[in-house]
């Protein structure tokens, strides 16, 4: 969770120094990644289930030319800390319940 407050930490500072609107809502795209289509598939099934907003399943091809079978789940949330910390703690154990991985997360800049 250390990486992961870190991270949060950085990207909330960058997105507010550029002028990011820190009252609107903002979409968080929570990212999973399973070499196994099929345990993907299960995994964004659970997460759909416990009611969240999930992306279909698709594949995904890295800068690298490497292929990754990957989905989203969608968030809206305040561009603050302990809200985005409280939802990577969810993230993580889906992600350890179905056995995929998490990615991170990423969101846009809001006027």
């Amino acid at each position: 969770m250390q990486q992961w407050q870190a991270f949060t930490t950085e990207v909330i500072d960058a997105l507010l120094e550029d002028g990011s609107n820190d009252q609107a809502m903002h979409t968080i795209e929570h990212h999973f990644y399973c070499d196994d289509f099929d345990v993907l598939e299960k995994a964004a099934v659970v997460a759909f289930k416990q009611g969240m907003d999930v992306t279909d399943a698709e594949e995904f091809e890295t800068e690298d030319g490497e292929t990754v079978l990957c989905f989203d789940v969608i968030v809206q949330s305040p561009l603050e800390e302990e809200s985005i910390l409280a939802d990577i703690e969810r993230m993580l154990a889906l992600a350890e319940q179905t056995n995929i991985e998490y990615d991170g997360w990423g969101t846009y800049f809001e006027e």
